[in-house]
């Protein structure tokens, strides 16, 4: 091989990269020194079929079948389910954390789009004996520390009727949600540190989605739906999909899974409840440019059916409950324009993603919208309308660092790398350590950039304990799957657990794919996508033959429930729960106002009218919004405020979980900062008096006291919308 050359920019990126790898494992090698514990799924309209009551219960690969301590029901004597749902805030922090997903350095957070939810829904059988919990979650995974903290506090909480092998958690895979709630430590290093006020409200917010829907659980019936969905996604990496023997592509008519599946849940007067959505797409219509913290495409559509349903409520707020939950999405792109050389405006649409000018970091994919919040409305719509309608061991390859087209890497690495770099090589060896051959030959054709399988301090870098979990009810199973599985791999899957069951009796099962739940583990490709070695295949750490080990697992808890020997199922060794994870990289400060103002004062007021369309903006003294994940006095960082003169109040318009305002945090020096709201006044805004309001928290310290974290609100003066001049 040549010897390869690099420009002063690469030489200077290389530097930083090896001296923030360096710093980064110094540091966790000494916090760490004594590191804890180590305990183990085409028409107008859905066919709508409801579900009877299910025969066999939930059931997970790892845990013991235990007893539940069922409650007292309504009453026992009907056909269908008792039935929860639940919804809460789970943000967490809106500032100085980096947000998860893209692994871009130097996208933090700085404000907020919209607030981050978690939506549980209960489903039991009438006399208790059975009952299944599915979480969705507006963050980009779920970790398995998470996981085990939730299930830790519903033991303590519920004893054992809300159980590892009953309890779903999935991540909707947002990548504009904050990080930070890992313990391994590939994640921990990626989220710039471990933040345990975003764990703590992340946990807590998934805590109280469940406490309602256990609190409201009623008797009702559940209905699935199934229809297409088309113009709201594209396969990102078609190259590899073509890998696929040309046979089994044969069978289907697209290179993504088009079909929504949908449970739709009733009380027994037919009000409605809630839903859940299952369907194949990649939250990123949020580019890697955003700063504000939100739940991309999905959400939108969760936003749509809840605003639509809870008629009179404030976003976040209501009794009906929709969550649009991730699939089979690893290959999955909304940005339905496809790549494009954004330097040139030719197709990059090539196995490298790379483009004769610029190289891959000029090859983008474009959402459908003039910009990407345009393209996160238009695909979340999309979403939301057709459910309306109705009816070996780990390690990371080279291309992992290459990114996707919906978001490049930042180092000059491409997709469809099937060899190594010795400059990279010796960089790894030198601050790493070598990776063995063993693991070399195992992951073959990915060049190993990164061999966190054999990497253990200062705790694990990747999880070699994960769960595998079906809940079955009816004629549905839901499968919880740790990871991202790629369009084919999903279809596969979902095919060998319908064979499963069909094998012993249990005909004509709908087999949902439902990623990102429970633990990550990156990506799933099949053996012939691997071979290309793109994002996805890169990313599938457990080497070539993942899915096959999925889908031999998978077999074995469907002839499990099917010939109802669950009780026989080993529980297999606990995931470990670790102590002493590294402290966020971005430290504690104290907020300061300048001189002569204090904390929400006004520096850029509003106009005095405005019109529809139009944009009201006002800059306040700001305190860093990290501060309200810790101290929640206020359960928002704005309202937009109308006056009614018949009552003489002021009634909430909006607040910052409504996707017509934006909050934006100026971080400036020696903790001072400011916050701008805007609200983009919409077309069904009446005319009238209003005021946008601003809430926050800042940080205060006299030494030696410890500090504390003080609230505070501003009200500025008010403005007009008027329909003339």
């Amino acid at each position: 091989m040549a010897k390869r050359t690099f420009s002063t920019l690469e030489i200077f990126l290389i530097f930083l990269f090896v001296l923030m790898t360096g710093i980064t494992v110094a540091l966790l090698s000494l916090s760490f020194i004594t590191s804890g514990t180590t305990e183990n799924h085409t028409d107008s309209g859905f066919p709508t079929t409801q579900i009877p009551p299910a025969t066999q219960g939930p059931t997970a690969i790892q845990a013991s079948p235990t007893p539940s301590t069922p409650e007292p029901t309504l009453f026992q004597n009907f056909s269908g389910y008792h039935i929860g749902v639940g919804r809460a805030d789970c943000t967490g922090q809106v500032a100085d954390i980096i947000l998860m997903g893209y692994s871009k350095t130097g996208q933090n957070a700085r404000g907020i789009l919209t607030r981050l939810y978690s939506r549980a829904f209960i489903m039991a059988e009438p006399d208790g004996s059975s009952r299944v919990v599915f979480v969705s979650i507006e963050i980009g995974m779920v970790s398995q520390r998470l996981r085990l903290e939730v299930l830790n506090r519903l033991q303590s909480k519920y004893g054992s009727l809300y159980r590892r092998d009953n309890v779903i958690l999935s991540g909707t895979h947002t990548h504009s949600g904050p990080a930070g709630y890992f313990q391994y430590t590939t994640f921990v290093i990626a989220s710039e540190g471990f933040s345990n006020r975003t764990f703590e409200y992340m946990v807590a917010g998934i805590m109280k989605s469940i406490e309602i829907a256990h609190a409201n659980m009623r008797p009702g019936k559940i209905f699935i739906n199934k229809g297409n969905v088309d113009g709201a996604q594209i396969n990102r990496s078609p190259s590899s999909y073509l890998r696929n023997p040309q046979s089994e592509r044969a069978r289907y008519s697209s290179n993504t899974d088009k079909e929504m599946v949908l449970l739709k849940m009733v009380d027994l007067n037919g009000d409605d409840l809630g839903l859940i959505s299952w369907f194949a797409v990649h939250p990123v219509s949020m580019n890697n440019s955003n700063h504000l913290v939100n739940s991309d495409n999905v959400g939108y559509a969760s936003y749509l059916f809840e605003q639509e349903k809870n008629k009179g409520y404030l976003p976040g707020e209501g009794p009906y409950v929709a969550a649009f939950a991730s699939s089979n999405l690893g290959d999955v792109s909304p940005n339905i324009l496809g790549p494009h050389c954004i330097n040139t405006g030719e197709s990059c649409d090539n196995a490298n993603s790379t483009c004769p000018i610029g190289g891959p970091s000029m090859c983008i994919a474009m959402g459908p919208g003039q910009d990407m919040l345009d393209s996160t409305q238009i695909i979340g719509r999309i979403i939301y309308e057709k459910a309306k309608a109705k009816t070996c061991k780990p390690a990371l390859g080279y291309s992992f660092a290459a990114g996707t087209i919906d978001g490049f890497g930042t180092l000059n690495f491409m997709q469809g790398t099937t060899v190594g770099d010795p400059s990279w090589d010796s960089i790894r060896d030198q601050i790493l350590g070598k990776p063995s051959e063993e693991i070399k030959e195992c992951q073959k054709p990915k060049p190993i950039l990164l061999h966190t399988g054999e990497l253990s301090k200062p705790h694990p870098w990747h999880p070699d304990i994960v769960d595998v979990q079906i809940i079955t009810l009816g004629f549905l199973a839901i499968t919880a799957i740790p990871g991202e599985f790629t369009t084919m791999s999903g279809r596969r899957l979902r095919e060998a657990v319908q064979e499963e069951f069909a094998t012993y009796g249990m005909l004509n099962m709908t087999v949902v794919i439902s990623g990102l739940c429970n633990v990550y583990t990156h990506y799933i490709t099949t053996y012939e996508e691997y071979q290309a070695q793109r994002y996805e295949a890169a990313s599938t750490i457990y080497g070539p033959h993942t899915l096959s080990a999925y889908i031999q697992r998978f077999r074995v808890l469907a002839k499990a429930i099917a010939t109802d020997t669950v009780a026989n199922l080993s529980s297999g060794p606990e995931p470990p729960f670790f102590k002493d994870l590294m402290a966020p990289l971005i430290p504690n400060t104290v907020d300061r106002a300048p001189v002569g103002t204090t904390f929400g004062d006004v520096l850029q007021p509003a106009n005095p009218k405005y019109r529809v369309g139009e944009v009201v903006e006002v800059t306040f003294v700001g305190a860093n919004p990290k501060n309200s994940a810790e101290n929640r006095t206020h359960q928002t960082f704005l309202t937009v405020e109308k006056y009614e003169a018949t009552s003489a109040t002021w009634q909430i318009m909006h607040n910052d979980a409504s996707w017509e305002t934006r909050f934006y945090w100026h971080k400036g020096l020696l903790g001072h900062s400011n916050a701008t709201i805007q609200w983009h006044i919409p077309d069904t805004a009446q005319p009238g008096t209003y005021r946008i309001r601003y809430f926050g928290h800042n940080r205060k310290q006299n030494s030696p006291k410890p500090a504390v974290i003080l609230s505070f609100e501003s009200t500025p003066s008010t403005f007009d919308i008027v329909t003339t001049w």
